[in-house]
């Protein structure tokens, strides 16, 4: 069941064929003006809208939603969809209210928005906060969970041999730069859809056969299976447990809901994580910040139309998995969360399993890609121009990042070989939004205020970055020591080991307004007008009438899915 066919063999070569010469192909064509950074970090401005979208994707989907999100389908349900679809409306905030903004100000990137709004303390300090961020939680579990899952297809003996094809393939798109990088995440979005779908097609007429004992198996069937026989799977909103219920179906509620804390996570850490992951964060607002503006929005409301369709593709085969598991169709597979995704996987036929490693593998590809030359830009400009070689020409940054970027890439290696950070037992997903959120809630309090709040200070700014991150640890490690497992902040829940934990998005929720309450108190200690304050107007925030029609399609389809698995 682990081995591929010589047709799946031939799909998968083919993808890369494909990946590999368009790539060389836009490189060529850029060749002579490719040793320009502006070039190779932001791809001069040369990405169309629906290339800027695609990257968004391409860079976003990755091993954490195919493999971890899936996990958290097959563990707690459709719930895990609200980083989808949040997403989706978060883009829409994204390109009407932040990226004029950056754009105006000619912002390239994000510590270079911090030193330009504030000074160049906070900028240095969270240049390199983001650098140990995207290198050893990002980078690493990227690859991590990318190699496990394709390892599993192969027959479980391939898995340092996979990390490093993965690695080679990336260094290969990084290379070339942001251009080779945004034109080939068009075809790496392509593939990971097609496949995407293929793939879940695929896993609801197993479910069919398997459950119904259909012959041929009907994907419509076999939804309404899933449905049928895992109905808690499909409610958006989870239900509060109580601590008191020591039945094992009242811990699995506690676990539950300790990642997906029901309506309370609308009101706290969902928010921040969606908008500081898209709005903040260099890894996905590089794409549109040498765009022109109406592009950037086009793009970047394309991958927010997108966005609405990946629970399918990422969260489906998960639920598929659950009910195979549930009757005893999975032979071999203990349940892992993140094993999931290759249990399906290895039930399909010859030639869709060539098509859906292919889907995985340009996913992990693209991802890796984009990080790693995010990595390189911030440590290029925001670096080593500024504080190390102040002097240097146009080839000699360009040649730094591509240094970067194999560092970077080896770096994750080292750490993913033995799996030293332990994201296996974490859960790739939650062990992705869990370390992020250490530094989320600071760092959008500092971006928010900072572009809407014109009093803000930089003193205030590196005291709400501190302040966010010393909370984020105080809640999640410390709170519940001292004032206890219940009270009006929040309510701590008895988790599988034994001891009390409160929902990370809910520590997120309270490290953010404690922070910004702080932040805003300092501010007021300045003067009325920070004159490091951007100029802001009503007219940055008009959009388009075809911007407006995607806008209003978006929030429509939105709202409809969440009257239906509410």
């Amino acid at each position: 069941m682990n081995t591929l066919a010589l047709s799946d063999k031939i799909i998968f070569v083919f993808y890369f064929i494909i990946v590999a010469t368009y790539g060389y192909w836009v490189y060529r064509k850029k060749k002579n003006d490719v040793s320009a950074s502006q070039d190779f970090f932001l791809a001069e401005g040369s990405l169309t809208w629906w290339a800027i979208g695609a990257s968004l994707i391409a860079s976003n989907i990755s091993a954490e939603q195919f493999i971890g999100m899936s996990g958290e389908g097959f563990f707690v349900g459709i719930a895990v969809a609200a980083y989808e679809w949040i997403a989706a409306l978060t883009l829409i905030i994204i390109a009407v209210w932040f990226i004029p903004i950056y754009l105006k100000n000619k912002i390239y990137t994000m510590p270079q928005f911090l030193k330009t709004r504030y000074n160049e303390s906070v900028s240095l300090v969270m240049a390199i906060f983001w650098l140990f961020l995207y290198v050893f939680v990002n980078l690493t579990s990227i690859l991590y969970l990318g190699a496990v899952a394709i390892n599993g297809l192969l027959g479980g003996d391939y898995l340092h041999v996979v990390m490093i094809g993965l690695m080679l393939m990336a260094l290969l798109i990084t290379l070339g730069g942001m251009k080779v990088i945004g034109y080939t995440d068009v075809i790496q979005v392509a593939v990971l859809i097609i496949g995407g779908f293929a793939t879940v097609y695929m896993a609801l007429q197993i479910v069919d056969q398997r459950i119904n004992g259909a012959l041929a198996g009907s994907a419509i069937t076999g939804f309404k299976t899933l449905i049928s026989q895992a109905p808690e799977h499909f409610k958006m909103i989870l239900p509060k447990p109580n601590n008191t219920d020591m039945s094992a179906a009242g811990q699995l509620a506690r676990d539950k809901y300790i990642v997906l804390p029901g309506i309370a996570m609308y009101f706290a850490g969902q928010w921040i994580v969606n908008l500081n992951y898209w709005g903040c964060n260099q890894y996905i607002t590089q794409r549109a910040l040498g765009a022109k503006l109406e592009t950037a929005r086009k793009g970047i409301l394309f991958a927010g139309f997108i966005k609405l369709f990946m629970p399918v593709i990422v969260m489906l085969p998960g639920i598929a998995a659950f009910v195979l598991y549930k009757n005893g169709q999975l032979p071999g597979f203990e349940g892992g969360k993140d094993g999931a995704y290759s249990a399906i996987l290895a039930f399909l036929p010859v030639g869709f399993k060539g098509l859906a490693i292919a889907a995985l593998t340009a996913a992990i590809v693209a991802s890796l890609a984009g990080k790693a030359n995010s990595i390189a830009t911030i440590f290029t400009l925001d670096i080593y121009k500024k504080y190390l070689n102040k002097l240097a020409d146009e080839k000699k940054m360009v040649w730094t990042g591509r240094l970067t970027v194999l560092v970077s890439m080896v770096v994750a290696v080292i750490f993913t070989w033995q799996d030293l950070l332990g994201i296996g037992g974490e859960g790739g997903f939650t062990f992705i939004q869990k370390y992020t959120g250490f530094i989320s809630p600071g760092v959008f309090a500092m971006f928010t205020l900072g572009l809407f709040w014109k009093r803000t200070t930089g003193t205030a700014a590196m005291a709400g970055l501190i302040t966010g991150f010393v909370l984020s640890i105080f809640f999640n490690n410390y709170a519940v020591g001292i004032f206890g497992t219940e009270n009006i902040m929040y309510t701590a829940y008895l988790n599988k080991s034994g001891s009390y934990e409160i929902p990370f998005l809910i520590n997120m929720g309270w490290s953010f307004a404690i922070t910004v309450a702080m932040m805003v108190a300092i501010s007021f200690a300045g003067p009325k007008v920070n004159p490091k304050a951007f100029e802001i107007d009503a007219s940055m925030f008009k959009v388009s009438k075809s911007t407006l029609i995607l806008i209003v399609i978006t929030l429509m389809l939105l709202s409809a899915l969440y009257v239906k698995f509410w």
